[in-house]
C-alpha cells in the first residue's frame, strides 16, 4: 500500500481524537478509515463554515481532499485481505456537480427511490455484500417527503487477516478483576520473539503493547494499561506507540519483575538456548453503531446539520444539509486470526513427563486478564485501520475433540510458522510512504 505521509497521518490523528474521546468501560470498535474518505468529498463540495469545520477535522485543505481520499481508498484496496468500497444514492431527482462526481473515488452510483423500506432494502444488501455479512445493516436514517433523504454516501471497510503461528485455545479465567470467575476462551502461544512485547511510558502511565503478526501485512495490537487508567488515554498511548511517535521499550531491554502492566520477565529452565515469550489473551468479539453526529465537531458536522441553509453548493444546486452520519463496526479476535469491519454513512437531506532441562533463559509473560485496547495497524505505513477496546471476552465453550490426523497435521505445520515468524520478524521494514 503507499500512500502520502501527510494522509496517513491526518487519518491516524482522526483516529486518535477519537479513541480519546471513549469514556467509560463499554466495549467498542471503530475506524476512522472509514469515517476519513466521506468527510472528504464533502468538504470538497463544502462553502462557507461547512467547509471550515471539515477541512479542520481531515487535517488536510479542503482542496486537497477529493485527491487524498481517491488516493487512500484506492491504497486500502490494494491491501491483502483488506476490503474498501464507496458507494453513492441519490434521489433521481437531485442535480449534481459533474465536477464534484469526476473527482469522487470509483464506486457504486444508485438511485433513491424515496421510500424508506425499499432503500434501506437496496441499501442493507450493499453492506452485508461489501463486508462479507459481517455488516448487514446500512446505519443510515432514512426520511421520506420532498426534503426527505436526498443523498447518501457510503464506504465499506472488511479486514481479515490469518496469524502466521495460530494460538492454542483453553478455558480459562481471570484471577481477578471483572472477569474473575468467568469461564473464557483463553488463547495461549509461545515465541522465542520476546520483543512482540513492549512498554511505553503515556499521561496515563504505562502501556504494554503486544504485537500479533498476521499473514497480509496487518497486524493486531493488544494494549493494557495501568489499573485504573482510562480507556481513552491508554488507547491514545497505543496509537502514539504503533505510529512511532512514543518510545517503546522492547521486552529485552526491560527489567526482570513486573516492569509494565500484565508483564513478567524471569528466567526459567529450558531444554533449547534462547529467550521465550508467552502470551495469555482472551478471544473477543466487539460490536459497536457509532451516531458521528453526536461528536459532530470532531467529524467537521456541526454547522453542514443546519437544515435552515445550504451546505454543499460543490455537489448540487439544490440546498443540501447533513441529515444523518453513522458507523456500525465489529471485530473478531480468535485463534486463527483477526476480522474486523465497518460501514459509514453519511445522507443528505433537504436543507506429559517434563523434558530434562539443559539452559537458564530469559522468560517474558505477557497476560491480558481484564480490559484492554486494541489496533489493528497496516504494517508499512503505520496506518490505524481499527482501534477499539474489550469489556466483555468471549466465553469459553467446549470444542468437537479434534482426530489424529488433525493432531499429526498441526505437530507438522509447527516447524514451519515457527520459521515464517522468525523470518517476518527478520526482514527489514519496506522503505516508509513517499513524502
Amino acid at each position: 500500500m503507499s500512500m502520502r505521509n501527510s494522509t496517513v497521518r491526518a487519518v491516524n490523528r482522526l483516529t486518535a481524537h477519537w479513541a480519546g474521546a471513549h469514556r467509560g468501560g463499554a466495549g467498542t470498535v471503530f475506524t476512522a478509515a472509514g469515517v476519513w474518505p466521506l468527510l472528504a468529498p464533502l468538504a470538497d463540495g463544502a462553502a462557507g463554515p461547512a467547509r471550515t469545520e471539515l477541512a479542520e477535522a481531515l487535517g488536510i485543505p479542503a482542496e486537497r481532499a477529493a485527491g487524498a481520499a481517491r488516493e487512500l481508498l484506492a491504497a486500502l484496496d490494494g491491501v491483502r485481505g483488506l476490503r474498501a468500497a464507496t458507494g453513492l444514492w441519490t434521489r433521481a431527482d437531485l442535480p449534481l456537480e459533474a465536477a464534484w462526481l469526476e473527482r469522487l473515488a470509483p464506486g457504486s452510483h444508485g438511485t433513491l427511490s424515496g421510500g424508506a423500506e425499499a432503500d434501506h432494502k437496496v441499501l442493507d444488501a450493499w453492506a452485508d455484500r461489501q463486508t462479507d455479512g459481517l455488516v448487514r445493516q446500512m446505519p443510515v436514517t432514512l426520511t421520506e417527503g420532498p426534503d426527505g433523504t436526498k443523498l447518501v454516501l457510503a464506504s465499506a471497510l472488511a479486514l481479515k487477516t490469518r496469524w502466521i503461528r495460530p494460538f492454542t485455545e483453553w478455558p480459562g479465567e481471570a484471577a481477578e478483576g471483572p472477569w474473575a470467575g468467568r469461564p473464557l476462551r483463553i488463547l495461549h502461544r509461545f515465541s522465542r520473539l520476546q520483543d512482540r512485547v513492549g512498554v511505553a511510558q503515556g499521561p496515563a502511565g504505562a502501556v504494554t503493547l503486544l504485537e500479533v503478526v498476521g499473514n497480509t501485512g496487518v497486524d493486531v495490537h493488544l494494549l493494557l494499561g495501568e489499573p485504573g487508567a482510562g480507556s481513552g488515554a491508554v488507547l491514545t498511548t497505543g496509537i502514539e506507540a504503533v505510529t512511532r511517535s512514543r518510545p517503546v521499550v522492547p521486552a529485552s531491554l526491560l527489567p526482570a519483575g513486573r516492569p509494565g502492566p500484565g508483564l513478567s520477565i524471569g528466567t526459567e529452565l529450558a531444554r533449547t538456548p534462547g529467550p521465550r515469550l508467552a502470551v495469555r489473551t482472551p478471544a473477543f468479539e466487539v460490536r459497536a453503531v457509532h451516531d458521528l453526529g453526536e461528536r459532530a465537531r470532531m467529524f467537521g458536522l456541526e454547522a453542514a446539520r443546519d437544515s435552515s441553509r445550504s451546505h454543499f453548493p460543490g455537489v448540487s444546486s439544490a440546498p443540501l444539509a447533513v441529515g444523518s452520519a453513522q458507523q456500525s463496526a465489529v471485530a473478531r479476535f480468535h485463534a486463527e486470526g483477526f476480522e474486523a469491519a465497518a460501514v459509514t454513512a453519511i445522507s443528505a437531506v433537504g436543507a506429559g513427563v517434563p523434558p530434562r532441562t539443559r539452559y537458564r533463559v530469559r522468560r517474558t509473560e505477557v497476560s491480558f486478564d481484564r480490559p484492554f485496547g486494541f489496533l489493528a495497524v497496516h504494517r508499512t505505513s503505520r496506518l490505524v485501520l481499527a482501534a477499539g477496546w474489550v469489556s466483555d471476552p468471549v466465553p469459553y465453550a467446549e470444542p468437537p475433540e479434534k482426530t489424529e490426523e488433525e493432531k499429526r497435521r498441526e505437530e507438522e505445520e509447527a516447524d514451519a510458522q515457527w520459521e515464517e515468524e522468525e523470518r517476518v520478524a527478520a526482514a527489514s521494514r519496506p522503505a516508509p510512504p513517499s513524502p
